[in-house]
């Protein structure tokens, strides 16, 4: 068990997924206006960073775990030549708001949400050219269980490509970061969301979970090849490729 997956929204007791259900659900309303603000938009370029890692690839159809509220589906229908796009969380409110959001866009017939655990999906053997995850998968109550599963979904020789935030290494970033997460972080969320608990949360996973080297092993026993991994501005996020 990596430690990530012993730490429970608001420190509750109980089935972490349905924690973490709940605690999404409960933020969906602010998550997106949150997000930005807390990573100063800078979220949005990691994203493209991710997506530009892509285009290198064949890619029709591309599933997008723990999607939320849809970001990085629908800057990828943005920037890639894809024909669907399925997005999945086990948080319908903030599937709902995915969904409102990509109902406007002309590309809105290429989307489909749906309620669904990474760690059982509904899905064939080979499904699917690419897997996204973005900034999620800290929240995985099994983690190993989750990537077996990815990997099994995905078709021979396709990508999965991960985003997470992660602890910067190096000085002054580190402490910097450190100050952020525990001080600033928290004040967004009580006065944005009403809810500082949740962003604590965050910050605890985010320092809990398996950094760069030892994620690109987790990642080679889940049965995944040439796993690659590049820090993102200072180490504050990190982008991991696999191909099966």
């Amino acid at each position: 068990m990596y430690k990530q997956e012993q730490i429970n929204p608001y420190g509750a007791k109980g089935e972490k997924s349905k924690l973490v259900e709940a605690m999404f659900n409960d933020i969906a309303p602010t998550y997106d206006e949150l997000n930005h603000k807390m990573s100063f938009n800078i979220d949005k370029w990691w994203r493209h960073k991710a997506i530009s890692q892509l285009k290198k690839y064949s890619i029709a159809n591309l599933l997008d775990i723990a999607t939320g509220t849809g970001d990085f589906a629908m800057q990828a229908a943005g920037e890639l030549p894809l024909k669907t796009i399925t997005g999945i969380d086990i948080s319908q409110k903030m599937l709902d708001i995915a969904k409102k959001k990509t109902e406007v866009l002309t590309q809105s017939k290429q989307f489909k949400f749906m309620k669904a655990d990474c760690e059982h999906m509904p899905f064939n053997d080979n499904s699917y050219d690419a897997i996204t995850s973005a900034f999620g998968i800290r929240n995985f109550q099994n983690l190993d269980n989750c990537l077996v599963e990815m990997h099994r979904v995905l078709r021979p020789n396709g990508v999965l490509c991960i985003l997470e935030l992660s602890e910067p290494n190096r000085f002054p970033m580190k402490q910097l970061f450190y100050l952020y997460s525990h001080s600033i972080l928290p004040l967004y969320g009580r006065i944005i969301a009403h809810n500082s608990d949740a962003y604590k949360y965050l910050t605890s996973t985010i320092e809990a979970f398996p950094q760069a080297e030892t994620m690109q092993k987790v990642l080679l026993k889940a049965g995944f090849s040439k796993v690659s991994f590049r820090r993102l501005t200072f180490g504050i996020c990190t982008l991991f490729l696999a191909i099966k």
